[in-house]
């Protein structure tokens, strides 16, 4: 439903009025008394059934507030301004805030508890509760999300919508579950599909996926962004030992790497300055024992050679 802005009277004015309302009935009521008219009566009882309704045409608005505004089932307008106004005292009036709010998937809240006499008994409290879901490989993990949002069209989220709050929080847990089952929890690098690796790109496109979905309450997504994200606990320890491994044979690869060109560098140096000519099979054990000492775990053991080069 579109919203529309609706302009009331002021609160000052309809208070003018409600005040001489009740000075006009003070008047007739003492008239009566003073000229003992009953038929007065018949003059005073609707007046004063009028005034009382007029109270009820009373609207404060806060900041960041607005009121949608109905009338027997209408949809009048949607008050937006800030101040103290006065309209129809039969408008029905639905108060939607407008400030920004946010939230955590997942959250489980507990009210306090309280017992006959009004004391507390059980505080309140919240745990977090992550989705648990599985990624694009399977991969059972659990993931959550903080969501910011706001109301952009308030007659949307009254009429739209049973509870836009509960809608807002039922359809960002939904959206998130439908984005980690489209990701990899983990991927090689330059995979553009890595919840752990592309955090920006993957909170742009769950916003995306959110606002979506929250068309229809009027709500407009500030920020969406993944707050929480491991494996599920069944899996975790084989996750973290595959993990181990990636890294000890990432680390080995730059080692063996960088010996490699020290070897290299070695020979060519030794070339160049011709300190000594080595034959194809010396220049394979050189090789061979350089490579031994730079890869190797642990800290190599000297042998001095009291021979000649060559024994």
């Amino acid at each position: 439903m579109d919203d529309r802005e609706l302009r009331l009277g002021s609160g000052w004015m309809g208070l003018a009025w409600v005040l001489a309302g009740l000075a006009a009935e003070v008047g007739m009521i003492v008239l009566a008394a003073r000229w003992r008219e009953p038929q007065l009566l018949w003059a005073i009882i609707p007046f004063a059934f009028v005034w009382l309704v007029s109270l009820f045409g009373f609207i404060v608005n806060g900041p960041n507030q607005a009121r949608v505004v109905q009338l027997f089932g209408t949809y009048v307008g949607t008050v937006r301004e800030t101040g103290f106004f006065y309209g129809n005292p039969f408008y029905w009036r639905t108060r939607v805030s407008l400030r920004v709010r946010t939230f955590e998937t997942g959250l489980q809240k507990t009210d306090e508890k309280k017992d006959a006499h009004g004391n507390v008994t059980a505080a309140a409290t919240q745990r977090r509760q992550p989705l648990k879901v599985n990624d694009a490989d399977g991969t059972p993990i659990e993931i959550a999300a903080v969501v910011v949002w706001k109301v952009v069209n308030p007659a949307g989220a009254v009429f739209n919508v049973d509870d836009y709050e509960g809608y807002v929080e039922t359809q960002a847990d939904a959206a998130l579950r439908a984005l980690a089952s489209r990701y990899h929890y983990d991927a090689p690098a330059g995979d553009a599909h890595s919840l752990r690796g592309h955090v920006e790109e993957v909170a742009a496109q769950l916003k995306q996926d959110i606002q979506a979905r929250m068309a229809p309450a009027g709500v407009e997504m500030l920020e969406a962004r993944i707050s929480y994200l491991a494996y599920a606990p069944e899996i975790a320890a084989a996750m973290l030992q595959r993990q181990q491994a990636g890294a000890i044979v990432a680390a080995r690869a730059q080692i063996v790497a960088g010996a490699v060109g020290i070897v290299e560098h070695a020979l060519e140096a030794l070339e160049q300055k011709q300190v000594l000519e080595l034959d194809g099979e010396r220049r394979a054990a050189m090789v061979s024992n350089l490579l031994v000492v730079l890869c190797g775990h642990s800290m190599p053991q000297p042998v001095l050679n009291t021979g000649t080069l060559y024994a």
